[in-house]
């Protein structure tokens, strides 16, 4: 396939050449994402390149460690595994591939087409992160499935695709054993945003983005921190009474 690229002020994309009206909207989120970051997020990531794919197979072979990534995640929520990124580069599906995997749900397009906006922010994060560094390795793995929860959370949270995530929480508490405390690997992509959206309500969301950049200790202790010394017991119950309430809204 031959590549053409699309600029802004801080990325490159390089995509198919039927994809370039839709990618003009990726750098428009991007840009816009980076803009919204940038009061909360110290040195963010800039001139990196968008590599917009035209299937999944072709993603794939780009980011060897995608499979590991869905096989890790729940398959209800397998459709939001839509792309990766390293240290200078962001990888994902086309919009219109993206759109093409929206469920019935309402709000599961809005979480998909908000994709580039997530990555980046798992990005920026990871980049200034100590659990988290860009990129993946295939050794990496066991910290990734310890930490999901909050490099996914953090990317939810931040790009807004948490604020659409009601119905789909709601479905995944019908389905299946109640989610562990703080969401392993399975549920990162879904519920590792409502860890950070509970910090930003109770602690203030300067205490959210400093969870995101500055986790102490194992993930128990990190979130204690985040509480001001609470008990993680008591904050599991604040955690599924907030599961609960947004899955009823």
């Amino acid at each position: 396939m031959s590549w053409v690229e699309t600029e802004s002020p801080s990325f490159t994309a390089r995509h198919a050449e039927r994809d370039a009206q839709d990618v003009v909207g990726v750098l428009e989120l991007l840009e816009s994402t980076r803009e919204r970051l940038a009061p909360v997020l110290p040195e963010l990531p800039s001139h990196l390149e968008v590599v917009v794919h035209s299937s999944t197979a072709q993603l794939t072979v780009a980011q060897p460690v995608l499979p590991v990534l869905r096989r890790l995640t729940a398959p209800s929520a397998r459709r939001y595994v839509g792309g990766w990124f390293t240290a200078r580069e962001l990888h994902m599906l086309a919009p219109r591939l993206l759109a093409d995997r929206a469920s019935n749900v309402p709000g599961s397009r809005e979480m998909l087409m908000l994709t580039p906006a997530a990555l980046y922010a798992q990005l920026a994060v990871g980049s200034r992160s100590p659990v988290l560094p860009p990129p993946l390795r295939p050794w990496g793995v066991p910290r990734y499935r310890r930490w999901a929860w909050l490099g996914a959370g953090a990317g939810a949270w931040l790009s807004g695709q948490t604020a659409h995530a009601r119905p789909a929480i709601a479905r995944r508490l019908r389905e299946g054993r109640a989610p562990s405390f703080p969401p392993g690997a399975r549920d990162a992509l879904l519920l590792g945003g409502t860890v950070f959206d509970l910090v930003a309500v109770d602690m203030g969301e300067a205490a959210a983005v400093r969870l995101a950049l500055e986790p102490m200790g194992s993930p128990r202790d990190a979130l204690r921190d985040a509480f001001h010394g609470r008990d993680p017991v008591h904050t599991e119950g604040a955690w599924r009474a907030h599961l609960a309430r947004l899955a009823a809204v």
